[in-house]
């Protein structure tokens, strides 16, 4: 489980708070394809909102530390049948071909790129 000072969870309490949940965990628990789906969520938002939906009070934390543990993630905030998960975003490897311009193209340059050269004309 991954430890936040005080400062990082003011910050990322701030930044959850117009998220909407993304996993529902209803009546079936905590199962493999509910992590799955969990750990989807992190790689892709980093922070995210899981709904808990049917759970008793007291299974709620040990609901959030089970998740915690299993996943690697840092529990943000429980309030309710909410919890608040983070965890950092895996850095995507670098390939040594890069296809994507560092800027994107104006439309002149676009216009250039796609017209054909044009020939000379002679003049007399």
């Amino acid at each position: 489980m991954i430890e936040l000072t005080p400062e990082q969870h003011r910050a990322l309490r701030a930044a959850a708070h117009h998220l909407h949940p993304v996993v529902t965990v209803a009546g079936n628990g905590l199962s493999d394809p509910v992590l799955k789906e969990i750990d989807r969520g992190l790689k892709a938002h980093e922070l995210i909102k899981v709904k808990l939906a049917g759970i008793e009070r007291d299974e709620r934390e040990a609901l959030l530390a089970d998740i915690c543990e299993r996943l690697g993630c840092a529990p943000v905030q429980h309030i309710g049948n909410i919890l608040v998960l983070w965890r950092e975003k895996p850095e995507a490897p670098k390939s040594a071909v890069t296809t994507r311009r560092s800027k994107p193209m104006t439309k002149k340059q676009a216009a250039e790129a796609q017209e054909k050269p044009r020939r000379a004309v002679k003049r007399t």
